[in-house]
């Protein structure tokens, strides 16, 4: 079953980087799933996972909802959603009113990562350093072209983009606020015409995702 993730996976370990959206989590939360629409007549809805466990969905599991706690009745998976039951959402129109919501957890429930992967917000902000010294700036996006993830670095430069790879990647220190890089030749090419590649590439595989999982 293949989730789009909510972590940021080690260089060429593969996966993808779910992007901010406007809607944030409360205070002391985080997302793991977004209500995309009803499903139904029960009051059923379709999600979009927002996190590598899958299990958070399980019959049983607790989620919250626009600030109330609900519990899981029963989940399906098709293609890359699921469509959950939630207690106290029975009907359509029910169902209708959370369109859009995000699913939450209580921070405290964060899974902890295999050594050398990372969630989103714990790369963004931080700053990027070339390994002899010099200051790129601060890594202000994810973007998920293709098999590699890559961060957006805006400084003095202006904007670069900067793959997650082994061979450039050479350090992620959360404690000190910093990612240590190798330069490679043509790596600090300019930053927007690559970055619009990569925007249409993304956007076209978040769209073949979507037609096939309805």
């Amino acid at each position: 079953m293949a989730a789009c993730t909510a972590s940021f996976p080690r260089p060429n370990g593969g996966g993808c980087i779910v992007p901010r959206r406007p809607q944030e989590p409360r205070e002391g939360f985080i997302a793991v799933g977004r209500v995309l629409r009803p499903w139904g007549l029960r009051g059923d809805v379709k999600v979009e996972p927002l996190t590598d466990f899958p299990e958070r969905f399980e019959p049983g599991s607790t989620l919250w909802i626009g600030g109330e706690q609900r519990t899981v009745e029963a989940s399906r998976w098709r293609g890359n959603t699921v469509y959950l039951k939630l207690t106290g959402v029975n009907s359509p129109e029910e169902a209708e009113r959370v369109r859009g919501a995000l699913l939450e957890v209580p921070e405290s429930e964060r899974r902890p990562l295999p050594e050398g992967e990372f969630y989103e917000d714990e790369l963004l902000g931080l700053t990027v350093r070339t390994m002899d010294g010099e200051t790129l700036g601060e890594v202000v996006e994810l973007l998920n072209p293709g098999p590699n993830s890559v961060l957006v670095v805006r400084g003095e430069r202006g904007e670069v983009l900067i793959p997650f790879v082994e061979d450039v990647i050479r350090r992620v220190d959360l404690a000190q606020g910093v990612i240590k890089i190798e330069l490679v030749e043509g790596l600090l090419t300019e930053g927007r015409p690559v970055r619009a590649r990569f925007r249409r590439h993304r956007t076209r595989r978040q769209r073949r995702a979507g037609q096939g999982s309805v």
